[in-house]
């Protein structure tokens, strides 16, 4: 049985005692999102996950980090590395983006070092193997698709990306458009590609209920991929994109109906004052099932600082109802991601949820806050420090600070608020040290 099936008969998982625990909550409330497809717990049935995590409705807004290696970048001693840098700073769980020539013993490394969910995205392996395989990507024959994704599945990945929204009348959609970047997403325009050659329907769509099949054989989470998400601003909310949730919320019907959980992966670039519509419309369209976001990015004027733009626009989606956000790091548009540009993607991306489950009420945001706050006032750096998000930067700069500096720092030095209000407020009573 799958995780849906076993809630609905009432058996007891010790799996969803796990994270509501976690998350703070009662172990009822993961129970019910699970049966109604709120909530999703990412976890293949043969794999164990030291930090297996739930997405939904009502959690703590959740990150995914994505690594992997290319034809240029192949080596995965530095996508090992990435993954211990984003467990680190706190990604719940991890995509391998992989589209390098060995890309079995990539995934086999990853899956065997991580101690979060893992998902992947099949098509780059579809593409990869079987345009060396074939002869090119318009000969790749339908079969190939399950038979990528089946092996994926037996190897313990948790969670898969399917492009199936990506179809012939959402390509027609996308033709008759006034769209300035057509199709960004990598994954929709290898889709494309084979389409338009063969003139046939998306495999992954017209294959969808074989798909499911084993989703449900090994308890996969379905992350239904935006293959038509927006790539610039101006795009943003196009009818290429609304006839692809369109899509996305009858497949997800069709695969809860099955026992198997599903995600609904979501723009993009979208500017400010679209965010609310956006994850309005797919909670709407999509059945409450949970939102993953990637960031989304709210302006394309600024290459190398993408990890805030998305940090700006993830805490948005967040704040209205996302539940699931993908960091965007320093190098997106630019380059294969750095172990750097990985590390503060994460931190960024970490802000913007932890910042949104303040504006969510979800349990035990705000009392971090309160916490690092009161340590802050009585100057209890290393308190503070390991509240922080980034303790080690934190005593970086405290650190390089005048050593002669004990109790303040080298901002206000002798005129600090803080000391004021502590000699003015505590002798009338106002303010004890906790």
């Amino acid at each position: 049985m799958t995780i849906i099936e076993k809630v609905k008969k009432n058996t007891e998982v010790a799996l969803i005692k796990n994270v509501a625990k976690t998350e703070g909550v009662a172990p009822c409330e993961i129970i019910r999102g699970i049966a109604d497809g709120t909530i999703v717990i990412p976890k293949n049935r043969k794999r164990r996950i030291k930090k297996p995590c739930a997405i939904g409705k009502g959690l703590r807004t959740k990150i995914n980090a994505n690594i992997g290696t290319s034809l240029d970048i192949p080596s995965i001693d530095g996508e090992l590395r990435k993954l211990k840098v984003s467990e680190k700073f706190g990604a719940d769980t991890i995509m391998d983006l992989s589209t390098s020539k060995n890309l079995k013993n990539v995934r086999k490394e990853i899956l065997e070092n991580s101690n979060i969910p893992l998902g992947t995205v099949p098509i780059y392996e579809i593409a990869v193997l079987g345009a060396k395989k074939y002869g090119g990507v318009e000969n790749i024959p339908e079969s190939f698709f399950i038979d990528v994704i089946e092996r994926q599945a037996k190897e313990g990945v948790d969670f898969f990306t399917i492009h199936a929204g990506v179809t012939q009348k959402t390509l027609q959609a996308l033709k008759s458009s006034d769209r300035i970047m057509g199709i960004v997403s990598r994954g929709g325009a290898i889709l494309m590609e084979w389409m338009l050659k063969n003139s046939k329907e998306n495999p992954l769509y017209k294959q969808f209920d074989e798909i499911i099949g084993i989703a449900k054989e090994f308890d996969i989470t379905l992350s239904l991929g935006d293959g038509m998400r927006p790539g610039a601003v101006i795009d943003a909310t196009d009818e290429p994109q609304i006839e692809e949730l369109l899509v996305l919320g009858a497949l997800q019907k069709k695969a809860f109906r099955s026992g198997v959980q599903v995600i609904i992966e979501g723009p993009g670039h979208v500017p400010i004052n679209q965010i609310k519509t956006n994850v309005e419309l797919e909670k709407a369209i999509c059945n409450g099932a949970p939102f993953y976001v990637l960031g989304p990015i709210v302006t394309d004027i600024a290459p190398g600082y993408d990890h805030i733009t998305s940090a700006i626009g993830g805490a948005l989606a967040a704040s209205y109802g996302a539940d699931f956000l993908c960091y965007v790091t320093p190098a997106e548009h630019l380059r294969l991601p750095s172990i750097e540009d990985v590390k503060e993607g994460v931190i960024a991306s970490k802000i913007a949820a932890h910042a949104a489950d303040i504006a969510k009420n979800a349990p035990g945001a705000i009392e971090r806050d309160i916490e690092i706050s009161k340590d802050r006032f009585w100057r209890n750096w290393e308190k503070q420090f390991n509240l922080a998000i980034d303790p080690e930067k934190c005593r970086e700069y405290r650190k390089s600070s005048s050593p002669k500096i004990k109790d303040v720092c080298t901002m206000c030095s002798e005129y600090c608020s803080l000391k004021i209000s502590e000699r003015c407020l505590t002798s009338k009573g106002k303010l004890r040290r906790t």
